[in-house]
């Protein structure tokens, strides 16, 4: 039964059939042949309760906070404080992308909004000042990964949800270090790039024009802090977090900044919705598609071929990592935690790994997924938006994703990297 549940996987992503429509019909595949036989009902039964979370909803809480602050002008003032603390340097645009990144991020938790948002305005400015077009992608796409890093990150809280047993809020804290860590590393690459390049720095802004952008982005800067401190005091845990992210987002976008109006905010609650379907459809049949897997106890069957393998933790990490930069090139975050956290995690267990560093681990992964071809999601927005080829980016992308992989190799062999904060804070 397992073999027809990948194989007919396979195929439907082979002929370009959605991701969550592939999940959920190998699903249903296997269910119409499996012996002995399972009622169809056990479909919507573990659709719904896979999407009836009340940790889930926290995630359309966060993105349309992202949205709303998106929309309130909080990208153009984030970027213009983000120019005047690094644009100067050569090569600052790029800094610049990557350090608005790291801030929208944490407003966003998406890297897909986080490319999206930022890359629309910092991707043309690079491009009237002659940046090489395949470089400008590489970057961008880059620093938009660090969105599900930086905390509030949505693969963290599906994580959490999947996993169980483990403090989202730890995880959030958790993300923090490898984030900022994942930032300058793509920043000093850049600059590499830039010197070579021959890249010139904007004009250096006056310490009063420094001051002002600040003052103008405060309000941004403040929403992650506002989240964290929320969430570590106890005042409230991470859904209605969201919640206050949400009411925070319309009270500035609207009446500070005065940029929201009532027909954008309508806009912004149809996009949403989108988004938000288009996630919950997703993890709901991977959810089903990882119940099969475990019915079918294909998590002990790994877990006893793993131990058979080796009994050294560092192996298993390295497996472990090659394994999920292979699904993260192919499947779509939310889904491939869906479907491996569960499977995986016990034999983490097994190797006394600690599941905050594990959960990193799977998301620091994914992340590199984003920018590797043939279907990385941000560099493709970032290709899109720029207007150039994969095959143009490849030699920056290259660069970037062997330093993202440093990053990544020590996160994994370095846990209080991960785990420093959150024990700290607890």
């Amino acid at each position: 039964m397992v073999g027809v549940l990948f194989v007919s996987l396979a195929v439907f992503f082979l002929i370009g059939v959605p991701i969550a429509f592939s999940l959920g019909l190998a699903s249903l595949i296997t269910l119409l042949v499996r012996v002995p036989p399972i009622p169809l009902e056990v479909i919507p039964q573990r659709i719904i309760v896979a999407a009836d979370s009340f940790p889930l909803m926290a995630v359309p809480f966060f993105l349309l906070a992202g949205n709303l602050m998106e929309s309130g002008g909080i990208s153009n003032r984030l970027i213009k404080f983000a120019g005047a603390l690094v644009g100067h340097v050569r090569g600052g645009m790029s800094f610049v992308a990557v350090l608005a990144s790291v801030f929208f991020g944490g407003i966003s938790g998406s890297a897909v909004a986080d490319t999206t948002a930022i890359g629309s305005i910092t991707i043309p400015a690079m491009l009237r000042r002659g940046y090489n077009k395949g470089f400008v992608a590489a970057v961008q796409g880059a620093a938009g990964t660090i969105g599900v890093l930086i905390p509030p990150s949505v693969p963290l809280i599906v994580y959490g949800v999947s996993v169980g047993g483990v403090s989202i809020g730890d995880l959030f804290i958790g993300g923090i270090i490898p984030g900022l860590m994942m930032a300058i590393i793509l920043i000093l690459v850049s600059y590499i790039i830039a010197i070579k390049m021959g890249y010139e720095g904007e004009a250096r802004p006056t310490i009063k024009e420094t001051v002002i952008a600040f003052k103008e982005s405060i309000l941004a800067l403040l929403m992650p802090l506002i989240i964290i401190v929320g969430i570590r005091t106890g005042i409230f845990n991470p859904t209605e977090s969201a919640v206050v992210a949400v009411i925070y987002s319309l009270i500035i976008g609207k009446f500070v900044y005065k940029e929201l109006s009532w027909q954008k905010i309508h806009q912004i609650l149809i996009k949403t919705a989108i988004s938000t379907g288009v996630i919950m459809i997703i993890i709901a049949t991977a959810s089903l598609f990882g119940w099969l897997l475990t019915i079918e106890q294909i998590p002990q069957w790994v877990s006893i071929k793993m131990m058979s393998i080796t009994s050294s933790k560092i192996v298993f990490l390295v497996l472990l990592n090659i394994i999920l930069l292979i699904v993260g090139t192919f499947l779509e975050t939310n889904a491939a935690i869906i479907m491996l956290a569960p499977l995986l995690y016990p034999i983490a267990a097994q190797y006394d790994i600690n599941l905050v560093h594990f959960g990193l681990l799977m998301i620091v992964n994914l992340a590199v997924g984003m920018i590797t071809p043939p279907l990385g999601v941000t560099l493709l927005i970032s290709c899109g938006i720029t207007n150039v080829s994969l095959s143009q980016t490849l030699k920056y992308v290259c660069i970037y994703l062997l330093a993202m992989i440093l990053v990544l190799l020590l996160i994994t062999f370095i846990p209080n990297i991960v785990l420093l904060l959150p024990n700290l804070l607890n």
